[in-house]
């Protein structure tokens, strides 16, 4: 087993879902808070998030290369609720959880590589809880 190619697995899969995450939280932001300063913040955690993958390993073609999804034997696996959102704020609530939780992975995966960035990832989670107790409280007042 190539402990590093495993490592670049899971750093490619997290960082796709910090991403994806990030994304929908800063359009929920945009468009239903209408919140130009936490959509600001969500643009700028998601472009650092690139910019330190970048800067890590010289762009993100190490990552595609060790990417493998027709051997990725989670891909067919889905939790019961994955399909299941009821209202916008199931979205919101879900996708802070997955960006939590990826920015986390990456923090401590990168540790393997290079110190400072599990710091920059760490700072980045932070943030983000920061972000989620204000916005999720909000939108529990708008509803």
């Amino acid at each position: 087993m190539n402990t590093k190619k495993s490592a670049l697995r899971i750093i490619d899969a997290n960082l796709n879902r910090a991403l994806e995450g990030l994304r929908i939280l800063e359009e929920i932001t945009r468009f239903v808070f209408n919140d130009k300063q936490k959509t600001a913040s969500l643009k700028r955690i998601r472009h650092g998030v690139k910019k330190e993958i970048i800067e890590l390993f010289g762009g993100t073609k190490v990552l595609l290369l060790s990417r493998n999804v027709a051997g990725d034997v989670g891909k067919e696996k889905n939790s019961p609720d994955e399909f299941k959102r009821n209202e916008l704020r199931d979205i919101f609530e879900a996708n802070f959880k997955r960006t939590e939780e990826a920015l986390r992975v990456l923090e401590e995966f990168t540790k393997l590589f290079r110190q400072g960035s599990a710091q920059v990832f760490k700072k980045f989670r932070f943030k983000v809880y920061e972000i989620e107790k204000k916005l999720v409280l909000d939108f529990q007042k708008k509803n």
